[in-house]
């Protein structure tokens, strides 16, 4: 294994690890509050112990995320010395606000554990309120930090080196928005359903659990709305990345040919050295649709750029695919959920669609991961798009399959840990909790 793989597999699977804990960072204190806000309004009972077994669950997941995250700023600086010496002085500022915002929410998180029975039960409500919104605060901040990455701007580049920099017009690229409000739809729809999944699974073992029935429409309530609007946000990113990053989008679709009224491919075998596609349906000219909102609109193809500015196709494509089939059943599966509440109550905890539900759990999580393998492995070979390649930003220090295996193990380690206290948690929650 070279030293350049290792090192990109070492980012990949602390990335990977570490975006499933952000996102529930994220999401999960927002489901927090609303059931401590109804134990406020309603005098504990059921949304009150849920509040405590979830309060629980985000200092777990707060916990751990700040290690992995912890271990992702080391690799950054071990690892890519020459994308930190160029790009530190560029994205410093979302990284800075980042740990402002990561700090706040520490110590709102501390204020909501440990003040219940110390003070009011409504300035609690505001501490969580707030551990929510400081974690998507810092959640966006690094997502404009890997937008910059993918539309490089508030510089001017000078024989290798950037020189009038701008920090607000680097923090505030291109590709910030469209990336930060996909990401946070995919955040709260794969926590959303993934809970809800949960809960779904307890459901079918206890069918009169007052807890989480609760627990579960609280959890819809967020997923559902993230699930149908996701759509309309992919739509958003499509037209963005065929504007800024037509190769990324090529690859994504296995698009080899430039052509006006280009057909939107499902499924299908890419083959890079013939430039054709197996197996693979063909809608007529939905790619240039989706692209630029033309059906005859031209839509560039691999065949255009340089060979060696290519990123890896099979693996776009098939995480594209990926993503693009999750999240399209997730939103199927919200829209369910809502006719069935409002027309069909009984059907709803049936057992059938609390199946569904629980085969749903993991999916939003595996198209949050497929995305993001669209967005990194997409703009290779470059580390900063079309100013520095990945190569060039490697560390010269050698055996990189060292520090490889021990991020390995660490997050390993870190999952069995997590997975282990969580079930012990439910465990716990199933011999407490009353019976509707």
């Amino acid at each position: 294994m070279t030293d350049l793989l290792a090192a990109r597999l070492q980012m990949a699977i602390s990335l990977g690890f570490h975006i499933v804990f952000a996102c529930i960072g994220m999401s999960m204190p927002f489901l927090m509050a609303v059931a401590h806000r109804s134990a406020i309004r309603a005098g504990r009972g059921i949304d009150d112990t849920l509040t405590r077994v979830w309060a629980r669950g985000v200092a777990v997941f707060f916990a751990v995320g700040a290690v992995s995250g912890t271990a992702l700023s080391f690799e950054l600086g071990l690892l890519w010395p020459e994308f930190m010496r160029h790009a530190g002085p560029i994205i410093g500022l979302p990284f800075s606000l980042e740990g402002a915002a990561f700090f706040l929410e520490a110590v709102a998180l501390g204020i909501f554990l440990y003040g219940r029975g110390r003070m009011p039960e409504k300035a609690r409500f505001w501490a969580g309120l707030v551990v929510g919104i400081t974690g998507v605060c810092s959640g966006a901040f690094v997502i404009c930090a890997n937008a910059w990455m993918n539309a490089p701007t508030g510089f001017e580049w000078n024989d290798g080196n950037p020189i009038h920099i701008d920090p607000y017009a680097a923090m505030f690229n291109e590709a910030a928005l469209s990336q930060i409000l996909h990401m946070m739809l995919a955040s709260f729809e794969a926590v959303g359903f993934g809970v809800a999944g949960i809960h779904a699974a307890l459901l079918l073992r206890r069918p009169g659990s007052a807890l989480h029935k609760r627990a579960l429409g609280i959890a819809l309530w967020f997923a559902v709305p993230a699930a149908l609007l996701q759509p309309l946000s992919g739509d958003f990113s499509a037209k963005d990345i065929a504007r800024r990053q037509p190769l990324k989008l090529a690859a994504a679709e296995a698009h080899f040919e430039t052509m006006n009224g280009a057909p939107l491919l499902i499924g299908g075998l890419p083959d890079v050295k013939t430039g054709e596609v197996h197996f693979g349906l063909e809608i007529p000219g939905m790619l240039s649709w989706l692209a630029f909102g033309d059906l005859d609109a031209e839509v560039k193809g691999l065949n255009d750029f340089p060979r060696d500015e290519w990123p890896p196709v099979p693996i776009v494509h098939f995480a594209f695919q990926t993503m693009v089939m999750l999240g399209g059943l997730l939103a199927f599966v919200g829209l369910l959920a809502v006719m069935l509440r409002r027309y069909r109550p009984a059907w709803f905890y049936s057992r059938t669609f609390l199946r569904l539900l629980v085969f749903c759990a993991p999916l939003g999580f595996v198209a949050l991961e497929a995305g993001w393998v669209v967005t990194e492995v997409g703009r290779q070979p470059w580390i900063i798009y079309g100013i520095l390649r990945t190569r060039d930003a490697l560390t010269p220090m050698p055996g990189l399959i060292y520090p490889l295996l021990l991020f390995t193990f660490l997050y390993l380690s870190l999952s069995i840990i997590v997975t282990w206290t969580m079930v012990r948690r439910f465990r716990v929650l199933e011999t407490e909790q009353p019976d509707a």
